[in-house]
Parts: structure tokens; sequence; C-alpha cells
């Protein structure tokens, strides 16, 4: 099992939403979903993790990676929703990662409202990701 992944872009702020289980196997698609943040947009990026199942401990490190990717790249990350068992131990050198329960959450320090399409919203998805029919929306 991998992680299927969506970005949107919505005026500054970059959101990756990532969904299945952050496992060994996963851990390279989810580094590549990062890089293609990184080559589009500019500004804070929220990482919501709402449709993620779980995470392995490479998961997590993973996590730790792109934070500090984002960062070097003046990008502030911020994380949504981790997986149930809430652990995220950031290593020393890793920039400071607000985690946020919601995506509403997240977005409002941020003045966005999300399911509201804003001039200039563009959206990226994997193939596995459901589009909003297959979603129910």
């Amino acid at each position: 099992m991998t992680i299927e992944w969506r970005y949107t872009v919505e005026q500054d702020l970059g959101i990756l939403s990532v969904s299945g289980f952050l496992g060994p196997n996963a851990v390279h698609r989810f580094a590549g979903a990062v890089g293609w943040v990184l080559g589009r947009g500019a500004g804070p990026v929220i990482v919501d993790l709402t449709e993620l199942r779980s995470w392995s401990t490479e998961g997590r490190s993973a996590i730790t990676e792109a934070a500090r990717r984002l960062a070097a790249a003046g990008r502030s990350p911020e994380l949504v929703a981790i997986p149930a068992d809430g652990s995220l131990l950031p290593d020393v050198d890793c920039p400071p990662i607000p985690v946020h329960a919601d995506l509403a959450g997240a977005l409002a320090p941020h003045s966005t409202r999300w399911g509201e399409p804003p001039e200039g919203r563009h959206e990226r998805r994997t193939t596995g990701w459901p589009t909003g029919d297959d979603a129910g929306e």
C-alpha cells in the first residue's frame, strides 16, 4: 500500500494533502510530492494528513525531512491532523512545525476558506486521488 497526494495552490498558500499509509514503500513517493511542491509556488505549505490512515517510523522521518526541505527553501511547513498515535519527534535541527487539528484551523490564520474556489486556484493530484464526484462532494 502506498500514498496518493493532491497539491492545491490558493493565492500564496500551498496545501499538500496525503492519503493512504506513509510507510517505507511510500516515503519515496512522498519525497517526490514534496519536490513537486518545492518546484511550484512560494509561501507557506500546509501538509494535510486528514486522509492518512497511518504512518511508520520511516513515514514520520519523511515528514521531518519534508519540513527541513520546505524550510530550507523559505517555505514554512504546517501539519494538519497527524495520525492518531500523535507521535512526531522531529530531530533537533528540524524547524518548528505547527500542528493543527483540522484543515479549517490551519487555514484560518491565512485568511483562506477551503471549498470556495478563489481565482487563481490550481490543483494537481496523483491519478488515485478521488475527484470531487468520487469523494461525494
